[in-house]
């Protein structure tokens, strides 16, 4: 299987089948991959027949958000501000990035599901919510920094994408990996794009207003506000089923734990992978239970939480706005992240593999 094609073989005499999978505007949300799991589990189980399987798959693309426009966009803006709340802000920061979540939400949702739209929106909203962050710092409305100019770009952040990619890759799937990979890499060149662009509207140097210096930090209760108000944004803005939101509370907070872990054992660069590794065998356990939501839909959120997207933008912001001052560890310290969480989903699904055996094997006879 290609990204968009799909061959299929009929064993050694048989003819080989090429098929084109067109591109769709905008990804699945919550709901929608819910649905899509419960067809695959159907059409394995032999329960559905190919003509139905096509009917529900069609209706699996016009289901309407759980939500209207007003709630889907609060949910984005207090994504922004949870997300905001984790990197660590100022009290300040807080406040713009709840403007420019409202600003980015409304643009993001009145383009979503139009492909031609959403070619632009990560630029328009990366310069928009740049030149008016820059301009705040100039007229000292808010703190110097790209953190705050992240979070309502989360939606837009190719942090999965990269991670998944890095999974393929590592599991010899060359292709789709490498086709990934240059996916993510061209959405984050144009979200620095849109960056540097706010920059020179609001007339700043790049050397000036392309740092992330410290932060003030409010407190060491802010992170866990952030996640949990993350979760429960998370879980309005892409429509998840019912009833598992306290499953997708789990899974995020198992992953932000592992993370805080890892950066106290071994650091920050490479705390994603006890993240990943934590949260990866919990999200497939719930996923066996009874009633749980599938694996992706308590996954994917603290995927995003993990922020290895968020990173690489500051990299590459600061490397193509001021390439004189950005080192290589610019690019390689969210190249590092990256694979850390790639790592961390690989061993963690091996860790599960081995730890759902082991039942049978101990219900296995032995042969004395």
């Amino acid at each position: 299987m290609l990204p968009t094609a799909l061959i299929i073989a009929f064993g050694r005499a048989g003819t080989a089948t090429i098929e084109s999978i067109p591109q769709l505007a905008g990804s699945l949300r919550l709901d929608q991959i819910s649905v899509l799991y419960e067809v695959a589990e159907a059409a394995e189980r032999g329960e559905l027949r190919p003509a139905d399987g096509l009917r529900r798959l069609q209706a699996l693309r016009a289901m309407p958000r759980r939500h209207g426009f007003v709630v889907t966009l609060a949910a984005y803006v207090a994504m922004t501000v949870a997300l905001c709340l984790i990197l660590q802000p100022t009290a300040r920061d807080v406040a713009l990035s709840a403007g420019l979540g409202l600003l980015v939400g409304a643009l993001v949702i009145a383009a979503h599901g139009r492909a031609t739209l959403m070619v632009f929106v990560p630029i328009v909203a990366a310069m928009l919510a740049s030149a008016m962050t820059f301009e705040a710092v100039e007229h000292e409305i808010a703190d110097p920094g790209l953190r705050t100019l992240i979070a309502p770009l989360i939606t837009l952040l190719p942090g999965g994408v990269l991670t998944t990619a890095t999974v393929e890759l590592a599991a010899g799937e060359m292709v789709a990996g490498a086709s990934r990979l240059v996916f993510g890499g061209v959405q984050l060149l144009l979200l620095a794009f849109g960056i540097v662009a706010g920059v020179e509207l609001a007339g700043l140097a790049p050397e000036t207003a392309l740092r992330d210096g410290p932060a003030g930090v409010l407190g060491d209760w802010a992170p866990w506000i952030g996640v949990v108000m993350f979760g429960l944004a998370a879980s309005a803005y892409f429509s998840a089923p019912r009833g598992s939101l306290r499953w997708l509370l789990v899974v995020l907070l198992v992953a932000w734990v592992g993370q805080r872990l890892g950066d106290l054992v071994v650091g920050g660069d490479v705390s994603g992978f006890f993240g990943a590794l934590a949260m990866t065998p919990v999200a497939l356990a719930i996923s066996r239970l009874r009633g749980g939501p599938p694996s992706q839909v308590t996954f994917l959120p603290a995927f995003w939480l993990l922020v290895p997207g968020a990173l690489g933008l500051i990299g590459v912001t600061e490397v193509v706005g001021n390439p004189s001052a950005a080192g290589v560890d610019d690019l390689v310290k969210p190249l590092g992240a990256i694979v850390s969480i790639a790592l961390g989903v690989l061993c963690g699904v091996s860790l599960f593999r081995g730890l759902a055996a082991v039942p049978q094997r101990l219900r296995r006879p032995s042969r004395h």
